[in-house]
């Protein structure tokens, strides 16, 4: 037997899914999208690249919510069917529930990409994390950290891949760069830059005594070749040098990795986990273009924040988000004020309530990149 509030739940989701048709208007994404396929087919098509890279690039985001809505549609389908079996098996029950919470999560997911419309926000992505002063503390608060992105990345089905590793000398990481690949992944990371303190009782202390600790995220869109960002050869500095890591064959044989500094801008970017120098070159390219674009992104922001009245500045020294192991357990993000008590959960990936909350929050202040 289904309960009252079930099918209240029920009627909730169908008056949010018709509330979606009625905005998006999936016939016309279905006519545009047989618009851009023919398009695509002409043989001039590829002539001008960046036109053709742009046309490509919304087929793909249309045919994704289009199918996105095909399976949503498909699930209220099964419901209805979970629901007449319900009547006369109660062993069917379960897979009700089962089905009500997965039409929710998709709702969810569908609503949030359609808030996802930045220029890079269906790009995959670079996150790079630094620790910050207080040595092996903050060194292993900043390892912690590349765990939880690498368990979120997992939990969603994306890929997620060393780029770059520099080990702390006790425990920890100096620094590390994730490449994960996904539909989506700069759009739902990009408000997570910023710098992350944690409280803890230190491990490293004999003492026991309780610790602050800090460490830097920031996140960049994979670019690809058709933005224009001048970069001139006279104003970088390429340096090689030999790999390090947590091990492989690979590692430690040949200078292969690459650091380029962009002199006028101080920009730092390194690559290594590549077998050749030539890969590695490409790879810090792509870092450094995403960086220069964010350079001017930031100064956009600050125009419009300007506009609009004094927004917290996300930068060092005014953490994002704060994490407290002890003397009691809660993560805070200090923008949303979203907060929990599950740090385990937290620290294990599970931090898309955070996530979502940034992207409402920003799209609310008309700052969505």
């Amino acid at each position: 037997m289904i309960t009252y509030e079930q099918r209240q739940q029920i009627e909730e989701l169908k008056k949010k899914y018709e509330d979606i048709i009625e905005v998006f208007h999936p016939e016309d994404k279905g006519e545009r999208l047989r618009e851009l396929e023919e398009e695509s087919l002409k043989p001039d098509f590829w002539t001008d690249q960046k036109k053709a890279q742009q046309v490509n690039r919304e087929i793909r985001m249309i045919k994704k919510i289009v199918e996105d809505m095909r399976k949503i549609k498909s699930l209220f389908e099964d419901l209805e069917v979970g629901i007449e079996l319900a009547e006369e098996d109660p062993s069917m029950e379960e897979h009700v529930e089962s089905i009500i919470g997965e039409i929710s999560r998709r709702l969810r997911d569908f609503e949030l990409e359609l808030i996802l419309n930045g220029k890079f926000d269906d790009s995959n992505a670079y996150l790079t994390i630094h620790p910050g002063a207080g040595g092996t503390e903050s060194q292993d608060w900043a390892s912690m950290l590349l765990r939880m992105y690498t368990r979120w990345a997992e939990r969603r089905g994306y890929s997620a891949e060393l780029v770059d590793y520099q080990e702390g000398e006790e425990a920890g990481i100096k620094s590390a760069t994730l490449y994960i690949k996904g539909d989506f992944v700069y759009g739902y990371l990009k408000y997570e830059r910023g710098v992350h303190r944690l409280v803890r009782i230190s491990p490293f202390d004999a003492n026991k005594r309780r610790h602050t600790s800090f460490a830097s995220v920031n996140v960049l869109p994979e670019i690809e070749d058709d933005i224009d960002i001048e970069i001139r050869p006279e104003d970088l500095r390429v340096d090689t040098y030999r790999a390090s890591g947590a091990g492989g064959q690979y590692v430690n044989k040949t200078e292969s990795a690459i650091r380029i500094t962009h002199i006028p801008t101080g920009i730092v970017v390194s690559c290594q986990i590549e077998r050749s120098q030539l890969q590695n070159r490409e790879t810090a390219m792509k870092m450094l273009k995403a960086r220069l674009y964010q350079l001017e992104v930031e100064k956009r922001r600050k125009q419009i924040e300007q506009i609009q009245g004094e927004l917290r500045e996300i930068s060092w020294g005014n953490q994002i988000r704060s994490y407290v192991f002890q003397p009691y357990t809660m993560v805070k993000d200090h923008r949303t004020d979203v907060e929990t008590g599950n740090i385990e959960a937290v620290m294990d990936g599970e931090i898309d309530e955070f996530i979502e909350a940034e992207l409402v929050y920003y799209a609310k202040l008309g700052l969505n990149e």
